[in-house]
């Protein structure tokens, strides 16, 4: 067969996986055919792999309309020589499932989105994405609900047909998505139909029936980017694989909180207002324990330029829980309140009655011990210090 460039038939004919081709090119590592049944990676999708002569293939990419092969070593064969390849039967069968389902996937978005568009796609090891440009957002769509319809889809065993279609013919019909990207014009497109389902320009591997997918897991589903929602799944083994992992994961959590799985969402439910009414509790412990430490600082004040200073260190609560606090006392407590603790770092707290500018006493602090803060005249906080709590109120004292 004597043809200008590679004849590659992968698309065409997919179930494919041994053949015979004559050696057209070989240079180092890179073989060219006149004819290969390899897909060159692109559209997402990645390239087969398998072997050429013997000979692992790392890499098939086109170029220039060239198909060329990438072998692990450079080949002892010559130019003319008829050679045997043999595709990884177990890859290619992966990449059509994953590429049909991407079909099905899109074809669950028309259905559920106003308005779609082909916002990308690539087959991963054992995840698959495709993203669409629609006016939702993806806490809006129900990952359940899209693995439901996709799944129905497989379950119908709809039939998948591939042929040629004009070009400027298919870009007149609204129905057929382009995702071709950035690949040249042409006279003729190849177009990829699920009966009744989806229809789309495509150049990739995809089995001839819906229910030779298997079984479609939805991961994820999530917005990447503006006027993006990216839908992640997973097909045939991987996705049971998913299922397993997480029945094995929601059983595990069953048995932890001892109860049944059909029961976990309740018991988690129950067990998260019992720990939001245990929280309530403890912070109004803590709470009226800084009014107990405050009430006992207020016994041991300190005199500074007239004024009376309420200084010292409290335990188990945060700043914005001491600064709630302290902003709330009234004059009895002192002129100036500095409290300070630690809540990963060491912080202040200053509230004083307006004569004194609590900024200019957290600039004071921090300039002695690090850090950094501010707030208003009456009231300021301060972290990040460079010193424990005693340390800060023996330097106010």
């Amino acid at each position: 067969m004597t043809v200008e460039a590679t004849a590659n038939l992968a698309s065409e004919q997919p179930y494919v996986t041994l053949f015979d081709a004559t050696v057209r090119s070989v240079d180092g590592c890179d073989v060219t055919l006149n004819q290969t049944y390899f897909y060159a990676e692109g559209g997402g999708q990645p390239a087969d792999r398998g072997t050429l002569s013997g000979i692992s293939v790392v890499d098939v990419q086109k170029h220039n309309g060239e198909t060329v092969h990438t072998l692990a070593e450079a080949p002892d064969i010559e130019v003319g020589a008829t050679v045997s390849g043999e595709i990884d039967e177990q890859f290619r069968t992966y990449s059509m499932r994953a590429h049909t389902a991407s079909h099905v996937v899109y074809g669950v978005g028309r259905k559920l989105f106003d308005s779609h568009g082909y916002g990308g796609f690539d087959i991963g090891e054992d995840n698959i994405r495709l993203d669409f440009y629609a006016d939702t957002d993806a806490d809006g769509v129900n990952a359940l609900t899209f693995q439901r319809m996709a799944n129905e889809a497989v379950w119908d065993g709809r039939s998948v047909e591939w042929y040629e279609m004009d070009t400027e013919e298919a870009r007149d019909d609204d129905d057929i998505v382009f995702n071709l990207g950035d690949a040249d014009p042409a006279d003729s497109v190849r177009i990829v139909e699920i009966d009744d389902w989806d229809i789309s320009a495509c150049g990739g591997t995809h089995v001839r029936n819906t229910n030779e997918i298997g079984s479609i897991e939805v991961i994820d589903v999530s917005n990447p980017g503006a006027d993006l929602v990216r839908v992640e799944y997973a097909v045939g083994p991987s996705a049971i694989q998913h299922q397993i992992d997480r029945r094995r994961s929601v059983s595990r959590a069953a048995d932890m909180l001892d109860t049944s799985v059909e029961d976990l969402a309740q018991r988690s439910r129950e067990l998260l207002e019992e720990k939001k009414s245990l929280q309530a509790d403890v912070d109004e412990l803590h709470k009226r324990l800084l009014d107990a430490r405050i009430s006992s600082l207020a016994a041991d004040t300190t005199t500074r330029d007239g004024q009376e200073w309420l200084v010292g260190t409290v335990d188990s609560v945060g700043p914005n829980t001491v600064a709630n606090r302290v902003g709330a006392l009234n004059e009895d407590a002192g002129d100036v309140v500095v409290l300070t603790g630690r809540d990963g770092s060491t912080f202040v707290v200053v509230g004083t009655d307006g004569e004194t500018d609590a900024n200019a006493v957290i600039d004071d602090v921090t300039g002695e011990f690090g850090g950094g803060g501010g707030g208003q005249p009456t009231l300021a906080q301060g972290g990040g210090l460079d010193a424990d709590p005693e340390t800060v109120v023996e330097y106010l004292r």
